[in-house]
């Protein structure tokens, strides 16, 4: 059983209920977390606020640098371990729970160096005046960290608020938090102070409704759905809390007929069978030029064929879905497709060694969906795969543009102009042209426009979302 990790301390709920983790390879149990309440929420703040009043607030940019690189080091040492954590509470892939854990890693590094470099401004003003801006931490942070890249998002949003100055408190999803309380043990051994990192798990309309709520929170972080993110921005509101939301996406590919096909199809691919496809930025529309429209979906059927999905251990192309019922959407989506009549080009195949009660799902090809329909709307959060046709610029631009999300956008083309032309149009957060997602791009600001959200994780950038700009203006004469 595990418990809350706050102050530095493995800490049983108030409510002494806890709640079974599922392995999604097979579905059984295997361990489980506390199912905390109001209560204990208001205990990591109590510590994170005394922690940051006290010794924290003492530490210098330079000395928070060096503990958030002592972290680092310690997670590069332990990454098999968390690896294996993370596959057989997200059904990851030994790969892709190695990537995790290499990321994480990564994120702590890169803000180990930010730390100190984080500096204000000096302004020219009247004579006599002199003025400078400050930076300054919010104090408690509230991050809210989703199921599908727990190591990886709380890397980003977690470092980026230690770097910064601030304490935390987190809340991981009750599907998935198993690593970050380990990472939370291992940052206590590096030499955190109690009360830096405070993790609290349980339900979301529970614990994380309680910590959107508290009074004491002073900046929320939130990945995960639309309909939650509005929930949290109303509940925030309230108080006047700031909140940094990253709320998916519906993100095209978008594939002119002068693009080199090697290089897409690959990316292509993975972009919608990384994590089974359950990857806010997933690419998960494919705009094809009508001119290579049928050539193109012949040789992506023929990949997709290829590809084998089985569980975690096994390494292959997908791992399982996180649990039944994510399962049961993309098969309600799958079936939205079939009442719809709309084309099926291709499956993968999910091997025999997968248990009968795991959570899999074969990657899937569709073909001519209708650009207003579910599939092509709403986040299925699963390995499927929209393809539709466009003829020129503007069509491509309308059809891309033609959601409410706006996270990511892939372009493939090998016309300079063009290039420039459809990034600027795109209505999108990150563009990437002649690949998709840039290797992860620790160092490059993420989120979304319209319904993906506002605010940025990840690089500098995200620095300046976990202060505030203080001014200070001198009168000496």
């Amino acid at each position: 059983m595990q418990l809350n990790y706050i102050g530095n301390a493995a800490i049983v709920s108030a409510s002494g209920q806890t709640i079974t983790m599922l392995d999604p390879s097979d579905g059984k149990p295997f361990d489980s977390i506390q199912r905390s309440q109001a209560s204990d929420i208001d205990q990591a703040v109590r510590v994170a606020r005394d922690c940051l009043d006290g010794i924290w607030s003492r530490r210098s940019a330079a000395e928070r640098g060096r503990l958030l690189m002592r972290l680092s080091v310690k997670i590069a040492e332990h990454a098999d371990e968390l690896a294996a954590i993370e596959q057989r509470d997200c059904g990851k892939p030994t790969r892709q729970a190695m990537a995790d854990a290499l990321a994480l890693s990564r994120y702590f590094e890169f803000y180990a160096g930010a730390c100190d470099k984080l500096h204000g401004d000096t302004i020219p003003y009247l004579d006599g005046y002199s003025v400078m801006t400050w930076r300054e931490a919010h104090g408690v942070t509230g991050h809210i960290i989703p199921w599908n890249y727990p190591m990886q998002i709380f890397g980003r949003s977690v470092g980026g608020a230690l770097a910064a100055g601030n304490v935390c408190v987190v809340k991981p999803a009750e599907d998935a938090c198993l690593s970050l309380l380990r990472v939370a043990q291992l940052a206590a051994e590096v030499g955190f102070p109690a009360g830096a990192i405070n993790i609290v798990t349980g339900y979301g309309h529970e614990v994380g409704d309680a910590l959107a709520r508290h009074p004491g929170i002073d900046h929320i972080s939130f990945t995960g759905s639309p309909n939650v993110g509005t929930l949290i921005q109303q509940v925030a509101a309230e108080r006047h809390c700031p909140v940094t939301l990253e709320l998916g996406g519906k993100s095209p590919q978008i594939v002119f007929a002068d693009a080199d096909l090697e290089a897409a199809i690959p990316t292509v691919i993975n972009a919608i069978v990384q994590n089974a496809g359950q990857t806010c930025s997933a690419g998960a529309r494919l705009l094809v030029d009508r001119q290579i429209y049928e050539p193109l979906l012949e040789r992506l059927g023929n990949a997709f064929e290829k590809l084998r999905v089985g569980p975690a251990a096994m390494d292959l192309d997908l791992g399982p879905l996180i649990r039944q019922s994510q399962q049961q959407r993309v098969w309600d989506f799958l079936s939205d497709a079939h009442v719809a009549n709309i084309p099926m080009v291709a499956q993968g195949q999910i091997v025999d060694e997968a248990p009968q009660t795991g959570f899999y799902q074969a990657p899937t090809l569709l073909r001519d969906v209708p650009v207003m329909h579910r599939l092509a709307q709403d986040e299925v959060f699963g390995p499927v795969l929209c393809a539709m046709s466009f003829g020129d610029e503007d069509e491509a631009i309308a059809m891309a543009n033609a959601t409410r999300f706006g996270l990511a956008a892939g372009i493939w083309t090998r016309d300079g102009a063009r290039q420039f032309r459809m990034a600027k149009r795109v209505q999108s957060g990150q563009v990437f042209i002649n690949n998709y997602g840039a290797g992860g791009g620790v160092e490059l600001p993420f989120g979304g426009v319209k319904s993906s959200g506002y605010g940025r994780e990840k690089g500098f950038e995200a620095l300046y979302g976990f202060t505030t700009l203080k001014t200070v203006a001198i009168r000496h004469g």
